[in-house]
């Protein structure tokens, strides 16, 4: 068997039931079939958030011990530096050092320096191409931070028809018709923005959706649980949990016609990258490579229940790195979720809101930046027909750290100790490739941290905290849904795990919430920048 090419596909903020082949009513034909005919995960964990599940997933570390404790924002000093640091190595780096070509599409957001070419930039780390943005979100029309290789290619978003999403989709089928044409592999990491917000999307997309979301929130999640269980991802280990307790029935929510809307361009989106996804597998077929090509779709961390502006409008308004000035003719943004604008022209810049945020993560509870199943559970799917047999789904808890291991045993490609003689911080996970070929995986403890909150699962049993809470103890053998918190029951248990999880977060350098808020707070005496909170 020839060594494989590497296609790794990322969405961002994408919910856990959002896809078809996961229980979602939104139309992704490609997934599906990625998914139907690949192996798709039901228990597969990011790490509640964009920085710092990409710095997970390209490592193989935990986010901590890469320098992104929390976002691509320089928290030091006493905190974390925000940029990728010199002690981890990238996915692309390995690869690259092994004769793959290498190449990113899409969104970096691991790298503190935004406007100028830094040692954090994917350039810099094993990216033999890239275009893409280095910040986390923008405009899909006229994106911030947007580079072809180091150099500024906002010129390219002025062009007739530019949509960002399509931008990222033809950059990656275009490096891939042109490698699969050389006896090299390949390493391609394609990592879309969508559905992240701002919600924009072409009107016919929108327009596609009319009628979907009338039924509203609390009916849609009830089918997306039926279709989930259908599909034998879930079953009734995971209830659904009650809507979010901030919102109201649908019955009584106001403005439906624009709450249905929001739903709808959200729902475009994901669409929008499907389709662009369908293009990258019809262009791996026609260069004879598919079968032979490790594909992997995931989403970084759960729905996102932020509302727009996020603090003082003013301030939000002028954040340069992710919104823009103006139209690019000039217009002026209209800023916010206010049912007077309904979103997707490039002059608005909304959210979807927290109760289709609930929507997104059925059955689960709370949303990105938590760590219980609503912040971490995300759809993983593997398509590899020359390695794997597929049409199978693995019920095994895996993390992000396990993603690179699988992709170098896949490959065969080795780990290296040191690199450009530094020494690189050993591998955190271990490889899936057994339980994707239906074979007995090794156990192992997974751990979690983003703002304090904090999480140790551990087979049957989760134990979870929301910062500055207690901790919260889940047999996710019959509850994953988390509906029943049996710390009490089992204090010695609950005790256990705590010290486990403590060893964990000394040894891969977690820094306690309450040293992070400090130092947020003298920054803001001192009227320096703050962000990531």
């Amino acid at each position: 068997m020839r060594q494989p090419n590497i296609v790794l596909i990322l969405a961002d903020d994408l919910g856990y039931s959002d896809i078809g082949c996961y229980g979602g009513e939104i139309r992704t034909p490609n997934l599906d079939r990625l998914g139907r005919a690949g192996v798709r995960m039901s228990q597969f964990y990011n790490t509640a958030r964009c920085s710092p599940s990409r710095a997970s997933l390209l490592t193989g570390l935990h986010p901590h011990q890469t320098g992104i404790g929390i976002l691509a924002n320089d928290d030091g000093p006493g905190g974390y530096p925000g940029s990728l640091n010199e002690r981890c190595v990238t996915a692309a780096e390995v690869f690259g050092d092994a004769g793959y070509a290498t190449c990113l599409s899409g969104k970096w957001h691991l790298s503190a320096d935004l406007w100028e070419p830094a040692p954090s930039w994917p350039t810099r780390r094993g990216f033999a191409e890239f275009f893409g943005t280095i910040s986390g979100c923008g405009s899909y029309y006229d994106p911030a931070t947007l580079r072809r290789g180091e150099k500024d290619a906002s010129a390219e978003s002025r062009r007739s028809g530019f949509f960002y999403t399509d931008a990222i989709s033809d950059h990656a089928v275009e490096f891939i018709r042109t490698q699969a044409a050389s006896a090299r592999p390949f390493f391609a990491y394609v990592s879309y923005t969508a559905p992240h917000w701002p919600l924009h999307a072409p009107e016919s997309d929108v327009a596609a959706y009319d009628g979907v979301y009338d039924a509203g929130w609390d009916e849609l999640r009830e089918r997306r649980l039926d279709r989930l269980r259908t599909e034998e991802l879930l079953g009734t280990e995971s209830p659904l949990s009650r809507r979010d307790p901030t919102q109201p029935p649908w019955a009584e929510a106001p403005d439906k016609a624009w709450q249905a809307r929001r739903m709808q361009v959200y729902a475009a989106q994901v669409e929008r990258m499907d389709r662009g996804i369908g293009r990258i597998l019809d262009q791996l077929d026609a260069s004879r490579v598919l079968d032979d090509t490790l594909v992997v779709f995931l989403s970084d961390n759960g729905g996102c229940a932020e509302e727009l502006p996020q603090g003082d409008p003013e301030v939000f308004r002028g954040k340069r790195h992710m919104v823009p000035a103006a139209t690019r003719d000039g217009a002026e943004l209209r800023i916010g979720n206010d049912p007077s604008i309904d979103p997707g022209p490039e002059d608005t810049y909304a959210s979807y809101g927290r109760a289709w945020a609930n929507l997104s993560n059925t059955p689960f509870r709370f949303y990105k930046r938590w760590v219980h199943e609503g912040g971490i559970a995300t759809p993983f799917i593997v398509h590899w027909p020359a390695g794997l047999s597929g049409g199978s789904i693995v019920h095994t808890p895996f993390q992000l750290t396990d993603v690179l291991p699988t992709l170098l045993a896949a490959t065969g490609v080795g780990y290296p100790a040191r690199r450009m003689g530094r020494e690189v911080a050993p591998l955190e996970g271990r490889s899936m490739v057994p339980a994707l070929r239906g074979e007995k995986a090794a156990d192992a403890t997974l751990f979690w941290e983003h703002i304090g909150n904090a999480a140790v699962r551990r087979g049957r049993w989760k134990l979870v905290s929301e910062y500055p809470g207690s901790w919260e103890l889940y047999d996710m053998h019959v509850d994953r849904s988390e509906l029943t918190d049996l710390a009490g029951r089992h204090p010695e248990l609950v005790a256990e795990l705590a010290a486990e999880y403590d060893r964990w977060a000394r040894r891969v350098g977690v820094i306690p919430r309450d040293r992070i808020l400090r130092l947020y707070a003298e920054k803001t005496r001192r009227g320096l920048p703050v962000a990531g909170l």
